[in-house]
C-alpha cells in the first residue's frame, strides 16, 4: 500500500490545472489534455496495484478505500492552495465578462433558433394532421347521411309479395307477347296473303281436278312455328320445309336474313336467333 499512498500523493500536485479552473482561471487547450493524460495514468497504476494486491474477497471494499484516500488528498491539497487571480485590471476583468457573456448569448441564440425550427415543423406537421381529421370528419358525416337515407328507403322483405309482383310482371309480357302476334298476324294477313286469294281475282276459277290438293300454310304460320320450334327445341331449332310452304315466302325469309338453310340438309331451316 506504500505505492497507492506515494500516487495519492502526487496526485493534487499533477492536478494543479484544476485550481485555475475552479477559479476562473482560463488555460490552454494542450494543457487541459496533458492534465487528463496524467490522471488517467495515475487512476491506472492505481488499478493495478489494487489488483495486484488486495485479496479477490476484498476487492471491492479495497477500490472503494482507495477512492476515498484520493478524494482526501485532493481535498487537502485544495485547502492549502490559495485563489489565483488573473488580473486586478477592472478592464481586464470586464473584457473577460463581455467575452464569456457574448458566447453565452450565442449559446442561447443558437438553442433558440433550433427550438423555433422545431416549432415550426411542428405546427406544420399539427396543420396536416388537422386537413386529414377535417377530410376523415366529412367522410364519416357523409357516410352517416348515406346510411340514414338507406335505413328509410328499407322495405320489409316479403316473399308473398314478390311472388304476386313477378307474377303480374309475367301476365303483363303476356299480354304485350300476344298483342305483338296479334299485330304481326294483321300485318302478315294484308300484305302476304295465300297465293289462291291473290290470284283468284286475276284468273279464272281453275277445274277442280287443277286444285292443288295440298293446303299452303300462311306466312304468319310459318313464322310462328319457326318461333316456337326455337324456344322448345333451342338445341335443334330446325323445321323441316313440306309441300304446304309456299316456295316464294322461304325464298322471302331466306333472303332477307329472317331464317338461315341447314348447312348439310337444305330442306330444312330455322329462325335467325335474334335475342342473342
Amino acid at each position: 500500500m506504500d505505492k497507492q499512498d506515494e500516487l495519492l500523493k502526487e496526485m493534487p500536485k499533477k492536478n494543479s490545472w484544476m485550481n485555475a479552473r475552479r477559479y476562473g482561471g482560463r488555460w490552454k487547450r494542450h494543457n487541459i489534455t496533458n492534465a487528463c493524460c496524467m490522471l488517467y495514468q495515475c487512476q491506472s497504476k492505481l488499478t493495478l496495484l489494487g489488483i495486484e494486491t488486495l485479496p479477490e474477497s476484498d476487492a471491492q471494499l479495497s477500490l472503494l478505500m482507495v477512492r476515498v484516500k484520493a478524494l482526501t488528498a485532493e481535498y487537502n491539497q485544495w485547502q492549502k492552495r490559495s485563489p489565483e487571480i488573473i488580473s486586478t485590471n477592472p478592464d481586464v476583468l470586464v473584457a473577460l465578462g463581455k467575452e464569456e457573456l457574448q458566447k453565452v448569448d450565442h449559446d442561447l441564440e443558437m438553442v433558440l433558433s433550433t427550438v423555433q425550427s422545431k416549432n415550426k415543423k411542428l405546427k406544420e406537421d399539427m396543420k396536416r394532421e388537422q386537413q386529414w381529421l377535417d377530410e376523415q370528419q366529412q367522410l364519416v358525416d357523409a357516410l352517416d347521411v348515406t346510411h340514414e337515407e338507406m335505413k328509410n328507403q328499407v322495405v320489409p322483405f316479403s316473399e308473398k309479395r314478390t311472388l304476386q309482383e313477378l307474377k303480374s310482371k309475367m301476365l303483363k309480357i303476356r299480354a304485350y307477347k300476344e298483342e305483338l302476334l296479334s299485330a304481326l298476324g294483321e300485318f302478315l294477313e294484308e300484305h302476304f296473303p295465300l297465293p289462291e286469294e291473290d290470284e283468284s281475282a286475276k284468273k279464272k276459277k281453275k277445274s277442280p281436278a287443277e286444285e292443288p290438293t295440298v293446303q299452303l300454310v300462311t306466312l304468319h304460320e310459318i313464322l310462328e312455328r319457326l318461333i316456337n320450334k326455337l324456344m322448345s327445341t333451342p338445341h335443334e331449332p330446325y323445321l323441316t320445309i313440306n309441300d304446304s310452304f309456299w316456295p316464294p315466302y322461304v325464298e322471302l325469309l331466306l333472303r332477307y336474313g329472317i331464317a338461315l338453310r341447314h348447312p348439310e340438309d337444305p330442306n330444312r331451316i330455322r329462325l335467325e336467333a335474334f335475342h342473342q
